[in-house]
């Protein structure tokens, strides 16, 4: 029983992502319809919603940040006196 404790955790974390995940698609996402007012129509014309729903903030956000993993290290090794 005791070595099923350390299981836990990760399992957790990743059950939690994923329900994030699904409920962010359920509401957020201009593809899923869950009402039925637009469940007839073929083409939505909702490009502002799309856009916004592709660029959200955390995805602005990454765009000025460089691309690196650990940027002290390498800082570190890179910037040699």
């Amino acid at each position: 029983m005791m070595q099923v404790f350390p299981l836990l955790a990760p399992i957790t974390f990743v059950v939690g992502l994923c329900g994030f995940q699904l409920a962010r698609n359920l509401l957020t996402n201009p593809e899923v319809r869950v009402n039925k007012a637009h469940r007839t129509t073929a083409v939505l014309e909702n490009q502002k919603e799309g856009e916004k729903y592709a660029e959200h903030s955390f995805r602005q956000f990454l765009r000025t940040r460089r691309p690196e993993v650990m940027p002290a290290i390498n800082r570190f090794f890179s910037d040699r006196p």
